[in-house]
């Protein structure tokens, strides 16, 4: 298949679940009244967004014959960078030598959890001073890099799927992750419920990935956006506000242990609805270029938004809650952006591309290495001939086919054109 459109609409998608954790954190340093943080409080499952996203656009935009390491590489160009860079910024944010007990979100110097945060290790325990040191936000890349890690390799099975099964490939994932989530709710206390969330989420991936390659194989829902944001809302209203109305209240304690898996269907809905539409040339305002450009800045965004937040936080205090606080959220909505901004336009994007620069430029050496080994080992035999046809007493016989031939400097060229 040709390499596959980029599709602006998915790109602005990502500037809205990265504002929803933006909203969620928010609320730690200065909550709105209940009509608001009733919403608010559901921004943390912005993150379960990126997590099908990533799997449907890796898979929508690979290409044939890309190597492992090509493809490895530049996942690393795409996210270590800007960690380094965004975590080094955390650090004084959320680290002391001497923590007073009242700063509950600021924890004490560590080398070695810090360490794995530089790795991005730190995802892979599910204790919340190591799953959340460092930048806090940055727990997510572990997962990612987990998914990374196995996407060709699920990619290569994902490929022999026509796009019915594609479709039926997705349809199991989300069946057992339902099945998943039943095993953790009777045994809360097992060694399923105690996996590491890289391979508890792992699902999320893996069902853009076969959503994906069901758009590639054809597949053009016609599915409004507004159907699953209005389910988004209504599965929220549910298990939030809905927990206090008798009348569905047991609904509400029913799915609500399922609002993983729920709220993962509805955003693999929603993605693909807007994928559709694009493909069909009727997605508009989600491709406007600023809410693209907030798009591609969202993952610098991502990385910056919590250290903004908390080091506001421990400037002026917690805040009372009321709809005055609706300030400093425009106010570090602002600065989050501009950063985001700032660190995309002369530190992401740059970085990523010399990166990718650098390894492109060693792969062509050493294809030149190999075409002038191949080169000089083609010719090397037809040297020595020559060599041995100017000794004293050797005879060139013409009768004998690839003697003199083999001596002409012709040869080798039609042998390199073959």
């Amino acid at each position: 298949m040709a390499h596959a459109p980029r599709l602006d609409a998915i790109t602005g998608l990502r500037w809205w679940a990265a504002f929803a954790v933006f909203g969620y954190h928010f609320m730690v340093f200065a909550p709105l009244p209940n009509a608001a943080a009733s919403v608010l409080q559901f921004g943390h499952f912005g993150v379960t967004f990126f997590f099908v996203l990533s799997g449907f656009v890796l898979t929508w935009s690979m290409r044939d014959g890309t190597a492992k390491r090509t493809f490895y590489w530049r996942r690393f160009a795409r996210i270590y960078p800007l960690h380094l860079i965004t975590l080094l910024a955390a650090i004084p944010v959320f680290y002391r030598f001497d923590p007073d007990p009242a700063d509950w979100w600021i924890k004490p110097f560590s080398v070695g959890v810090l360490a794995l945060s530089f790795l991005l290790l730190q995802g892979w325990s599910r204790d919340p001073a190591i799953l959340f040191s460092g930048n806090p936000a940055a727990w997510t890349l572990t997962a990612e890099m987990f998914f990374y890690a196995l996407h060709p390799f699920i990619a290569a099975l994902v490929r022999r799927c026509s796009k019915r099964a594609a479709l039926w490939v997705a349809v199991g994932v989300v069946s057992f992750a339902a099945a998943t989530r039943l095993a953790i709710e009777f045994a809360p206390g097992g060694w399923l419920a105690g996996l590491p969330w890289p391979v508890l989420r792992l699902n999320e991936f893996v069902l853009g990935m076969a959503l994906a390659w069901a758009f590639r194989q054809g597949w053009r829902p016609r599915l409004h956006p507004l159907i699953p944001v209005a389910g988004l809302a209504a599965y929220f209203a549910l298990i939030g506000p809905g927990d206090h109305v008798p009348a569905v209240e047991p609904v509400g304690l029913i799915v609500e242990p399922y609002a993983s898996e729920v709220v993962t269907v509805l955003c693999a809905a929603l993605i693909v609805a807007t994928a559709s539409r694009e493909l069909r040339g009727l997605a508009r305002w989600t491709r406007t270029r600023p809410i693209v450009a907030l798009g591609e800045w969202s993952f610098a965004f991502y990385l910056v938004h919590a250290t903004i937040i908390y080091g506001a936080l421990e400037l002026v205090g917690p805040q009372p809650a009321g709809w005055a606080n609706l300030g400093w959220a425009a106010v570090l909505l602002a600065i989050a952006i501009g950063v985001s901004g700032a660190l995309h336009v002369w530190f992401e994007r740059p970085v990523e591309q010399r990166l990718r620069r650098w390894q492109q430029a060693r792969f062509d050496a050493r294809r030149a290495a190999r075409a002038a080994r191949r080169k000089g080992d083609s010719g090397a035999p037809h040297q020595r001939d020559a060599q041995d046809a100017s000794q004293p007493g050797a005879v060139a016989d013409a009768s004998q086919p690839g003697v003199t031939e083999g001596a002409s400097p012709s040869t080798p060229q039609r042998t390199r054109r073959g």
